[in-house]
């Protein structure tokens, strides 16, 4: 019987598809429909924004919703390519100064076995928790950036020129370089492309909605803009020849499914590769799992963080044997997903059926797909991404936030994504330390009639002349106690009749060694010269490691249960004083 549940634990099929029914399968089956639909032009796209054949969308695509359905713990969640983890995976591979598209797919599946590893390392090793280490102002700065980073490597397409870049700068001076060469046909295209996209998303479901139509049915066709303008388009340049005119076409893409293929594992490439692959792993499960909790939220299911972990682990271990890239889950799909009923993680093994079905027998009326519609689909798609409100709201409540999203941004703007990320991430570290290496300590009094302790700054409060209460409101750690040693002695030369100091710790969750260290060195400096030193309300985790210390053999006061205790056994039998 442990047996069983051990392997559920891991493979989390067994445990929803025993309750299996014919009324799941019906939602999952329309589910799976409406987000193939959107799918499959949207990974040909991504694929190229990962600068590699468009094919390989599809083949990422495939194997990740079908591994993750077997491993993943969302019922709603799309895995497969996303625009964020195609740039970074275009930026990744740009430092190899690889041309050959055959050795740019080799080193693709590489990034993404790498990536595979590392979230599954850190699934068996239950580490789901990191997900909270990156803040969200600095993830939306990053997202946002990268959004106008692919949207600018669209632009080419849109106007029918070249360009080539991995940052604004670059990017803006390639398109500049090439307005001459803009084909007005290909622009006059994109622009209908957008449109219709657009219009399909607005008014074409609010005209299906008054026309009576029911939810699921409103959302299938309203999502299926990009379909319809990959049609319309293809046919446009079928019929009239626009590749004779200018317009670049998709091409030929390989019909079939890929077959086993193994990475390359060269050490170079790997040593290459490995830190690209890290931040591509941590960008790709903050962004799943930040959708799929969203998600889970509003049906009121939850998802496991460190199963999570193995699933998209698992997926992009999968994409790499499969000739494809580093993938995720994705914000619109699983909307739509969402919307469209899924009820199972069955749904995402369906789509991989039916994007199976294309890559078998449509792959040859792609030739006529002109880029441009592709283009189309992804600014569309990565518009909603933009967000510029991080800057002012974290510029109005937090300077240090302000900081660290501000180098985020520009950085991944003005260098590339992947310095953009990681200073973002090593500023939000900074800053909480720097944050933290000052903390908000207050000096406090009780209010007159109560048992209640507040600040002395902020409220008319008692204190006694031989009482000095301290409330420190952070966990005491290496980087902050030589500011509590200072604040404590440059407060007592201020009450010349002190006697006690007693160190309120209701906001204190955990004391490392360096803190401790410094209390102790505080207890003997304040007993050399006559003033005891007295703890009120430890929490019992922290008073579990305390008490088996020398602070407490030593220590030259007591331990008060609560502070109002402890000042009613110390205080003197004088009237209190008003403030210090």
């Amino acid at each position: 019987m442990s047996r069983t549940i051990s392997i559920s634990q891991y493979l989390p099929i067994l445990r929803w598809g025993r309750y299996y029914d014919k009324a799941k399968l019906i939602d999952d089956s329309m589910a799976a429909v409406i987000v193939a639909i959107m799918l499959v032009p949207q990974a040909l796209a991504l694929a190229l924004v990962a600068g590699l054949p468009p094919q390989v969308g599809l083949y990422a695509s495939i194997f990740g919703l079908a591994i993750y359905a077997l491993f993943g713990t969302s019922n709603t969640l799309s895995v497969g390519p996303v625009a964020v983890l195609s740039l970074m995976t275009a930026a990744a591979l740009a430092k190899l100064g690889i041309s050959d598209p055959s050795q740019l797919v080799a080193a693709a599946m590489t990034l993404a076995f790498l990536s595979g590893v590392f979230l599954l390392l850190l699934g068996l090793m239950r580490l789901g928790f990191m997900a909270n280490f990156l803040s969200h102002p600095v993830i939306s700065a990053f997202i946002t950036a990268s959004a106008i980073l692919i949207g600018l490597s669209q632009v080419q397409h849109l106007l029918g020129t070249t360009s080539s870049g991995q940052n604004i700068i670059e990017l803006l001076a390639s398109l500049g370089g090439s307005m001459d060469e803009i084909n007005w046909i290909t622009v006059s295209l994109g622009l209908a492309s957008i449109a219709i996209i657009v219009w399909c998303r607005t008014g074409l479901a609010s005209l299906l909605t008054k026309m009576g139509l029911g939810g699921r049915l409103v959302t299938s066709i309203s999502r299926s803009g990009p379909v319809i303008v990959a049609l319309l388009t293809g046919v446009l340049c079928y019929v009239f020849r626009l590749d004779q005119q200018g317009v670049q076409l998709l091409g030929v893409v390989p019909a079939g499914l890929p077959g086993l293929t193994v990475p390359d594992f060269s050490l170079g490439l790997i040593r290459d590769l490995f830190w690209s692959a890290v931040l591509l792993s941590i960008i790709g499960f903050v962004e799943s799992v930040s959708v799929a909790q969203t998600l889970a939220a509003k049906r009121r299911e939850q998802i496991e963080l460190d199963q999570e972990l193995i699933g998209l682990g698992a997926a992009n271990i999968a994409v790499s044997f499969s000739g494809g890239f580093p993938v995720c889950g994705g914000f619109s799909r699983s909307v739509v997903n969402f919307d469209a009923g899924a009820a199972t993680p069955a749904a995402g093994l369906m789509t991989a059926v039916l994007i199976a079905c294309v890559a078998l027998m449509f792959m040859p009326i792609l030739y006529w797909l002109p880029k441009v519609a592709l283009a189309s689909i992804i600014l569309v798609a990565v518009y909603p991404l933009l967000d510029f409100s991080a800057l002012g709201k974290s510029w109005q409540y937090s300077k240090a936030d302000f900081v660290a999203v501000s180098i985020t941004l520009f950085l991944t703007l003005l260098v590339g994504v992947e310095i953009g990320i990681a200073s973002g991430v090593l500023a939000s570290i900074l800053m909480h330390l720097y944050k933290t290496s000052q903390p908000h300590v207050a000096v406090i009094g009780r209010v007159a009639g109560t048992e209640h302790f507040r600040n002395v700054e902020r409220h008319d409060v008692e204190t006694f002349d031989n009482i000095l209460s301290i409330r420190i409101d952070e966990s005491l750690y290496f980087a902050n106690t030589r500011f509590l040693e200072e604040l404590i002695f440059s407060l007592m030369a201020k009450k010349p009749k002190l006697e006690h100091v007693i160190l309120m710790c209701t906001a204190v969750n955990a004391v490392d060694m360096s803190a401790l260290q410094t209390l102790e060195k505080i207890n003997r400096t304040l007993s050399e010269i006559g003033i005891k030193l007295h703890l009120s309300e430890v929490k019992g985790p922290i008073m579990d490691k305390l008490i088996k210390t020398t602070l407490f053999a030593n220590l030259s006061g007591s331990n008060y249960l609560s502070h109002n205790l402890a000042v009613e056994d110390l205080k003197d039998h004088e009237l209190p004083l008003s403030g210090l």
